[in-house]
């Protein structure tokens, strides 16, 4: 663990290791507002609405180090804490396969669920010649020098990573000279995109959806297993030869030294939320398309993420 996490842990076990008289805790690794925190705070509320925990779940929001402060926390101070739950997302995985909490590894916690996304999409300018996804690959497999993708990412993160997977998948092997510019935020990655500063946009649905009413963008592909509800026009991936899913998922993590019953039950709990109608009403609310995985199919699932990605981070340089 490097020397800030370690100043930062030391201060959050001060500060969080008190008495609570919630059952519940579940800790959102960022300050309030954003995707952890809301992930806490429905995913509690629904929890404890619809009568799968006895007392109203505590939400203890614990920023720092891009969530980990958090992750160190649970694993040195939490492990074999039943009644702990952790916000989690696709972040969380691209950060612990590049090495970005300080040494900390994947598998030094148990990933208990998915219960919702912001699907990953590929679009390009209403005025494009691609017309489809095979369009795009083509013309970059010809001459990758001539597309280039923005995202709303640095270069090395999840948006990076979208085009990059379609491409392997497509058996692309040459990943390095694939043009990405990172810049700050979808909507900016967008406004390349229309402009002719780049020939593809690669994001998150929530980014693309005025864009899209307006006509100003096309949805090559999304990155789900099915299409995505009331955007029935844009095609999969998968369906187009490419068997790729990149969502920034919403979910959970446990600690590690829980027992496999606590670990099961988290999984059947989160399930139970899924399937409600106050989390349907969350997700419409949010942007979030259905995007159900718990238990052990979505651990196995975050290994093979996690493997993916630290593979594509060497071959780009990311990590070594």
């Amino acid at each position: 663990m490097n020397k800030t996490l370690k100043v930062l842990l030391t201060s959050a076990a001060l500060t969080f290791t008190a008495g609570s008289a919630f059952a519940t805790e579940c800790i959102a690794p960022a300050n309030p507002g954003g995707g952890w925190d809301f992930t806490c705070r429905q995913i509690g509320k629904i929890l404890f609405d619809i009568g799968l925990v006895s007392d109203p779940v505590q939400v203890t929001n614990m920023a720092g180090a891009g969530g980990g402060l958090a992750f160190a926390h649970v694993v040195n101070e939490r492990n074999t804490d039943e009644d702990l739950i952790v916000a989690a997302s696709s972040a969380t995985t691209t950060r612990l396969a590049q090495n970005a909490f300080g040494g900390m590894t994947a598998d030094q916690v148990r990933f208990v669920g998915a219960i919702g996304a912001d699907p990953g999409v590929i679009v390009v300018a209403a005025d494009s010649p691609f017309q489809t996804l095979t369009d795009l690959v083509e013309a970059i497999k010809a001459d990758p020098g001539s597309v280039a993708f923005a995202g709303g990412s640095a270069a090395g993160g999840f948006d990076h990573m979208k085009p990059l997977q379609v491409l392997k998948a497509a058996g692309f092997s040459d990943i390095t000279s694939v043009k990405y510019i990172g810049v700050d935020g979808g909507a900016d990655a967008i406004t390349q995109t229309i402009g002719g500063f780049t020939q593809a946009m690669t994001g998150d649905m929530s980014e693309i959806v005025g864009f899209i009413n307006s006509g100003e963008v096309r949805a090559l592909a999304v990155l789900t297993e099915e299409r995505v509800p009331g955007f029935d026009q844009i095609p999969t991936a998968i369906e187009q030869g490419y068997d790729v899913v990149a969502v920034n998922w919403r979910g959970l993590y446990v600690p590690k030294g829980i027992s496999d019953e606590a670990f099961n039950a988290w999984g059947e709990k989160l399930a139970a939320v899924a399937a409600s109608a106050e989390w349907q009403e969350a997700m419409a609310a949010n942007g979030l398309a259905p995007f159900t995985k718990v238990g052990g199919d979505f651990q196995s699932w975050i290994d093979q993420v996690v493997a993916d990605t630290v593979e594509l981070s060497k071959e780009i340089g990311v990590i070594q």
